[in-house]
């Protein structure tokens, strides 16, 4: 009876252990409820970002779903497994939802999972896996280098040729095939380096046209910009060879960790849209360097050399660089719009990023080209801020389009009695165009709690602000729906057009990752300005407002110079949030 005992207890102690064990290996990752929705087919979802170590079971629980239906709602979660930034749709469940059958649904695609991806490994169908080895054996034999990819029942000709770069033309040719039909697990050679390839077929063909034929294949097919030609006539239009020489500043390194992610999402992003650019004719010799502990120390002659700089990122570290430039070099503040003020005293400064300012100038237009006789217009000020930037900035856009608008300011501790004042200034026969001017968290959710109750007076309400509206954690989606918000926004992706959805298959096979913001905004900035050098030759920083607006992944560009200064940004995407829970960008 003893030895029994003790048996037991060193059963259940092994048992505890293993449990704090397995919970010290793999800690819990808290998952937030998403305030973004969507309405798909009649049907409301959550718009989720994964982050790392989130699990599809993590998330369904949170939620209060099934495994069965976030798959059920993101079928290509069953074909790409879960990944870090990715945006995922969950189904919005009513409070009278059971979790009993979740759980037991739960269990069963979790075990399913772990069986798929179990198996996917033993078959090697890790991303990247396939890309290095074939490319060391054909070294190792000395033949001519290509890459073996093997044809996963997903995969059409079209989904391998963004994923490696390389035109269908040249894997259809390369591989002999007749038609465009593709059987699972079939090998299919992949030239490594394109450009190589299309040198010795064009060399022994004789037939050097074919080499521009076949590089415009593979190009970006949607990119907005006009790929142009430089500024003399005798010089033949596009898939001429360039060389554009850019330098990269970022604080890639930095000791404290803060940005250094971010930061170098920015440098594969720039990278893939160098790449891009050679295949499509454009040698782009990227420099780069660390600018974690301040600016870099270069020389004249390299500064000389450089066709276009982008970064370094920080406002001091721009201002330092300024002073050594020669004016007719120009540099590019990639993304702190703190950076803004130093344009107007600095000539060869360019600013990426639309200012605030800019949006409201933005949001003046917008609302005057919507604007029908007899619709009022109400301009929202928080007390005390009136006389801030921003504020001057919007009334001096609007009393310049010569629009009639009435002002109304309060305090948030006002706010319990703004219901009849506001109503004062509306009416309920028309459309009451309301605009704020705050980025405020505080008061801006104030301001549509008081505008949502006027709405369930049958008041109608459109509501126009700034970007900084869409980053506020406290205010529930659904209210910006019911007042119809119109934004002004410097950054939106759209990942249903053609473009974005391109570069993510190529992001993904590169850097085996998701892309975040950074990313998007690395590819912009390389892929437009090195476009703008090979267009207008050394002269492009004096002729870029001539070019029309390039509509990029992340970002519209459209630069005008502010007085005798440098050139700003003044491209903005306009986003609405419909009463269907509809988000369009127009």
């Amino acid at each position: 009876m003893n030895r029994r005992i003790l048996f037991i207890f060193l059963a259940i102690s092994c048992l505890l252990a293993f449990s704090t064990t397995a919970e010290g290996q793999y800690p819990q990752v808290p998952v937030s409820i998403s305030t973004e929705k969507v309405k798909i087919g009649g049907k409301v979802f959550y718009s989720h970002i994964v982050l790392e170590k989130q699990t599809l079971y993590s998330i369904s629980k949170a939620y209060g779903v099934t495994v069965q239906e976030i798959y059920d709602a993101n079928p290509s979660l069953q074909t790409e497994g879960l990944k870090k930034n990715a945006i995922i749709l969950i189904p919005v469940k009513t409070a009278a939802s059971g979790t009993a059958a979740a759980e037991k649904a739960e269990s069963a695609e979790a075990a399913a999972d772990r069986s798929e991806k179990m198996s996917e490994d033993t078959e090697g169908r890790r991303p990247g896996a396939e890309m290095k080895s074939p490319r060391r054996k054909d070294r190792e034999k000395g033949q001519d280098v290509y890459i073996v990819h093997t044809v996963r029942w997903y995969e059409d000709l079209n989904v391998i040729s963004i994923k490696y770069g390389v035109p269908v033309e040249i894997i259809m040719e390369v591989n002999g095939l007749t038609g465009r039909k593709l059987k699972n697990r079939q090998k299919l050679r992949i030239p490594a380096d394109l450009k190589a390839y299309l040198m010795e077929r064009n060399a022994s063909a004789g037939n050097e046209t074919d080499k521009g034929q076949e590089s415009d294949s593979g190009s970006d097919a949607g990119q907005t910009e006009d790929s142009g030609t430089d500024e003399p006539a005798a010089v033949p239009p596009a898939r001429t060879k360039t060389e554009v020489r850019a330098t990269l500043m970022l604080p890639l390194d930095a000791k404290d960790g803060t940005g250094s992610e971010s930061n170098m999402d920015f440098y594969s992003g720039a990278l893939l849209a160098a790449r891009d650019l050679g295949m499509e004719g454009t040698d782009v010799d990227l420099n780069v360097y660390d600018a974690a502990a301040g600016t870099p120390n270069l020389s004249l002659l390299k500064i000389m050399m450089t066709d276009v700089t982008i970064g370094p990122v920080s406002k001091s570290s721009l201002s330092a660089l300024l002073e050594t430039v020669p004016d007719n070099k120009y540099v590019v503040s990639p993304f702190d719009q703190r950076a803004e003020s130093l344009v107007a005293s600095n000539r060869n400064l360019i600013q990426a990023p639309a200012s605030v300012a800019t949006q409201y100038e933005n949001l003046t237009d917008w609302i005057k080209e919507s604007r029908a006789p007899g619709e009022h217009l109400i301009v929202v000020f928080e007390k005390g801020m009136r006389e801030s930037a921003e504020s001057n900035a919007a009334e001096t856009y609007l009393q310049a389009s010569g629009q009639q608008y009435s002002s109304f300011s309060y305090s948030i501790l006002e706010g319990r009695n703004i219901l009849l004042p506001l109503k004062g200034l509306m009416d309920s026969g028309t459309v009451n165009r309301v605009l704020v001017i705050s980025e405020s968290e505080a008061f801006v959710n104030d301001l549509v709690r008081n505008l949502n109750l006027l709405i369930h007076e049958n008041y109608r309400i459109v509501l126009y602000g700034p970007s900084k509206l869409r980053s506020f954690e406290t205010i529930d989606v659904e209210d910006y729906h019911n007042v119809n918000l119109h934004v002004a926004m410097s950054y939106y992706v759209d990942y249903d057009s053609p473009e974005v959805q391109a570069f993510l298959l190529k992001y993904r096979a590169l850097f085996n990752t998701e892309p975040g913001p950074f990313a998007f905004q690395g590819y912009d900035l390389m892929r437009y300005f090195a476009k703008a050098c090979t267009r207008y030759g050394s002269g492009w920083g004096e002729a870029i407002e001539e070019m029309e607006t390039a509509r990029m992944l992340q970002s519209d560009f459209k630069f005008r110079r502010y007085g005798d200064g440098g050139l700003e940004n003044i491209g903005i995407r306009r986003l609405v949030y419909g009463p269907d829970y509809s988000v369009r960008l127009l």
